[in-house]
């Protein structure tokens, strides 16, 4: 601990990524990376951009990503937001929508662990609130007194998804509080809450391109809400940095959103590998909790989720632990390509024989 650190500095636990080893070549299944490169729209359009124009500011309030995006989900450009990857929208959540020092926001026990993190940072008092044996959540838990909510639709680590309908009761009980669904895993087989910004102007709605996009590297969120929470994530963004985007982001952005073919092509790929994915895990004797992701959560009742990971990674195959309650008996893996998967359940197979 440094001498020069503030009291905020030496007292929060940062958020740990996925591991991104340089030692040698993995088969990377641990950070839910898309196993397949971006459209070739985004690298025409990020090439274009590569000009003069670089010496430049980009637009501040990216009004052409705004209208693509606007026009994609049928919204006006004045509901949406984007920023620099959907972990920066969500950072200039808390300050935007919470208060410190009065009710807790509320999200699940086992969900993404950024949430913590930014509520720790920010000052703002939170409460978990317990999934079912299966990783469901019980609705009703959000059914009182609150700062606000906070959704992973898909679930992360778990990737269950929960309906629409859920969602919906949830807004209509909490009509005093910002309700955000953080779906950055939806393109993957759920169904968005988006059809549901124009209904209610207490729901804001999380995207990336980092995942169904493969735009991981470039680093583009949006959010979609009423236009007064939209001004509220402005009037953050603004105190802290004008020019979240830069100009080769929004270049890559747009061709990605402008070649729905190919997304729908590798969002397809990934569901299909991931189910007989899930079939070959079974055959193992693993649990696998129903995903709508594009990762899975798994568990052995004869092995270990600890040591099948070290296992693993000797044999080159890298995926996510957690050591965490309640967690610390499942894995969480990346669908990668066929091939990729392919060498992860051979891996498994030769682990067993052991």
């Amino acid at each position: 601990m440094s001498k020069y650190w503030s009291a905020l500095a030496a007292s929060i636990k940062p958020y740990v990524p996925g591991e991104q080893p340089k030692d040698k070549k993995y088969i990377k299944l641990n950070t839910n990376e898309n196993p397949y490169p971006p459209s070739p729209s985004v690298i025409e359009a990020i090439r274009a951009a590569a000009d003069d124009s670089l010496r430049l500011y980009p637009d501040p309030i990216c009004s052409s990503l705004r209208q693509t995006i606007a026009k994609y989900f049928s919204l006006s450009d004045n509901q949406i937001f984007v920023g620099n990857g959907s972990d920066e929208l969500l950072a200039f959540c808390f300050p935007a929508f919470f208060n410190p020092g009065v009710r807790p926001i509320l999200f699940a026990d086992i969900t993404y662990s950024f949430y913590p993190v930014y509520c720790r940072l920010f000052g703002i008092p939170y409460e978990t609130l317990p999934l079912d044996e299966d990783f469901r959540m019980p609705v009703e838990q959000f059914y009182k007194p609150n700062g606000g909510i906070l959704i992973a639709n898909p679930n992360a680590p778990t990737g269950r998804f929960l309906d629409l309908t859920a969602i919906e009761s949830i807004l209509q009980r909490n009509t005093h509080s910002v309700v955000i669904v953080d779906e950055a895993y939806i393109d993957f087989g759920g169904a968005s809450a988006v059809g549901l910004v124009g209904k209610y102007d207490n729901l804001l709605v999380v995207q990336t391109l980092s995942k169904s996009r493969s735009l991981a590297g470039l680093r583009v969120g949006f959010a979609l809400g009423h236009e007064d929470l939209i001004e509220g994530l402005r009037r953050v963004k603004d105190s802290i940095n004008s020019y979240t985007l830069d100009r080769l982001a929004l270049a890559g952005a747009q061709g990605a959103l402008e070649d729905e073919a190919y997304f729908r092509q590798t969002t397809a790929k990934i569901i299909r590998t991931r189910e007989e994915t899930v079939k070959q895990l079974e055959a193992l004797s693993f649990t696998v909790i129903p995903s709508t992701a594009n990762f899975i959560f798994i568990t052995h009742p004869a092995h270990a989720a600890e040591t099948l990971f070290a296992k693993l990674r000797e044999r080159g195959v890298l995926v996510r632990y957690f050591k965490l309650p309640r967690i610390d008996s499942w894995l969480r893996v990346s669908i990668g390509s066929d091939d990729e998967m392919a060498a992860f359940a051979e891996a498994l197979r030769n682990i067993s024989a052991i």
